[in-house]
């Protein structure tokens, strides 16, 4: 497989992952928030996009990711590392936020790196 291929499917996959945060936020801040089964269920998937979206912006190439610093690679990783390592220490507030703005934002702006006509990925 071709390294633009392999980026392309790596985009795919994150557009994925925020059509399945937009579901998880569908249900609303205080659905999500609330300590019923339900609640629980929504955190737990939202944290797996959450985990999901930064192991693909990990496998992003090098080059990749430094054609495009205004992306913050290193803060995706670290909010990954907080929510898979720390996750007593997970702000649910904060996941929301990143599920609900954050994500749909970085794809937003990789879609557009990728709408563009003869830019180089």
């Amino acid at each position: 497989m071709k390294h633009e291929d392999r980026i392309a499917g790596w985009l795919d996959d994150l557009r994925t992952f925020a059509g399945q945060a937009a579901h998880i936020t569908s249900h609303g801040r205080e659905q999500y928030l609330q300590d019923t089964p339900q609640g629980m269920l929504l955190r737990a998937a939202g944290e797996r996009v959450l985990i999901r979206v930064a192991t693909v912006a990990e496998r992003l190439p090098a080059e990749f990711k430094e054609a495009h610093p205004d992306i913050e690679w290193v803060r995706i990783a670290r909010m990954r590392n907080l929510v898979a390592h720390q996750y007593q220490s997970v702000n649910d507030d904060l996941l929301w936020v990143t599920l609900s703005s954050d994500i749909p934002a970085l794809v937003r702006r990789l879609d557009g790196l990728t709408a563009a006509p003869d830019e180089p990925v």
